[in-house]
């Protein structure tokens, strides 16, 4: 090997050296509770679900980015006062409001939509095709919904209804639903018929079919994260949405 040979392959390593000793970016997230598709519980020690394999998927992006944590089960309210006092990084599938701006940074694009149905006893045989239906149904017409999400805010706007926001968790509501404390349960889609399923009450209720509200949701992140550390993550959503795996990755989990 030449003297010039050598010099120059000493400098190209010299110069790779920083390169390869670089530490991924690492951004702390957990595993939100009650949040079917996004989080799902596969035995013990093991989730999966559609924000499990979004993580995933913009790592084999960026491979400089890792999301850790997304095998941790958190409440899904602590998910969110964690995320606002920069105790975890990012939230996956997070619904945009005036309140949640003010605390995290939203990505765009948008990741989906969630669709807002209607799940009812299996022998109820209420038809709804809007939210009046519901309000002529007077004290039995009762709503489950969510405390601590986004529905109780969706839900303050429309005038009429009869609501209980008691319950903090969907398989919560899905129980009082089924012993007959509610008429209907305000639930959202994708993953509703699955949520459905592994719960054991799939001979019990149905879904109605009419779509009452829809709704975005997006990558939120911590306004503490490096600002380039966020556009890496943006850019990285641009490319899943622009090459199909965000549509792909929403259907596997529909």
């Amino acid at each position: 090997m030449t003297r010039w040979l050598a010099a120059a392959l000493l400098g190209a390593a010299m110069a790779l050296a920083p390169a390869a000793r670089a530490k991924p970016a690492v951004l702390k997230v957990v595993a939100q509770e009650g949040t079917e598709p996004k989080y799902i519980p596969a035995g013990i020690g093991r989730v999966v679900g559609l924000c499990v394999d979004l993580y995933r998927a913009i790592e084999r992006v960026d491979p400089g980015i890792v999301f850790e944590g997304d095998q941790q089960w958190t409440p899904a309210l602590q998910a969110l006062s964690q995320l606002a006092s920069h105790q975890s990084d990012a939230l996956c599938a997070a619904q945009r409001t005036d309140e949640r701006a003010r605390q995290y940074v939203f990505l765009d694009p948008p990741l989906f939509q969630f669709r807002y149905q209607l799940i009812a006893r299996a022998d109820d045989p209420a038809v709804i095709a809007g939210w009046d239906d519901v309000r002529k149904l007077g004290a039995q017409g009762v709503v489950l919904i969510n405390r601590g999400y986004t529905t109780p805010d969706m839900m303050e706007r429309l005038a009429g209804l009869r609501v209980d926001a008691d319950a903090t968790t969907p398989a919560a509501n899905l129980h009082k639903l089924v012993t007959g404390r509610g008429r209907f349960f305000l639930h959202r889609a994708p993953g509703m018929q699955g949520f459905i399923d592994r719960a054991g009450v799939a001979a019990k209720v149905r879904i109605l079919p009419t779509v009452l509200a829809t709704t975005n949701v997006y990558m939120a992140m911590g306004s503490h994260v490096d600002p380039a550390l966020r556009l890496r993550v943006q850019r990285a959503l641009e490319q899943l949405q622009k090459n199909g795996e965000l549509a792909r990755l929403l259907h596997k989990w529909e």
